[in-house]
């Protein structure tokens, strides 16, 4: 049976995940600079080891309030098409290990943004992971257009 692994992590208390593979690494960071005129969803933009990395609100991209980017926020960074790109979210969750059979397409109660983002569920102990098309979660043009 085949499976793949999903690094898990929550914005506004829903459980999301992406595949392991398109994740870089997984942090905290306190400072941003702003990027002026940028998409709304563009959280600013840090530093991280002489790499210059975009963190996108995730928050924003599900059409929700605005992350406030005071102290720590935590970020998934991903493998973009060239370059890493962040994704601030809530909190961190885990690796989990999920059979392919197990996966669903979104259910039909899902709309909105978060719709445009996500690809699948799984249903985890109680609680629903929704897959993200991690293409779409850091299009910061897609809610604009």
């Amino acid at each position: 049976m085949a499976s793949r692994q999903f690094a898990t992590f929550e914005v506004d208390g829903q459980l999301f995940g992406v595949e392991v593979h398109t994740v870089q690494e997984v942090l905290s960071y306190n400072e941003y600079t702003p990027v002026p005129l940028a998409p709304p969803a563009v959280g600013g933009l840090f530093n991280l080891r002489g790499q210059v990395i975009a963190a996108v609100d995730l928050r924003v991209q599900l059409g929700l309030a605005r992350q406030a980017l005071q102290g720590p926020v935590m970020n998934v960074i991903l493998r973009g098409d060239g370059e890493p790109v962040s994704l601030l979210v809530d909190k961190i969750g885990e690796v989990v290990d999920l059979d392919d059979d197990t996966f669903e397409p979104p259910p039909d109660t899902l709309s909105g943004p978060t719709r445009e983002l996500v690809v699948g569920t799984f249903k985890l102990d109680g609680r629903l992971m929704l897959a993200l098309d991690v293409n779409q979660a850091v299009d910061t043009y897609r809610a604009t257009h």
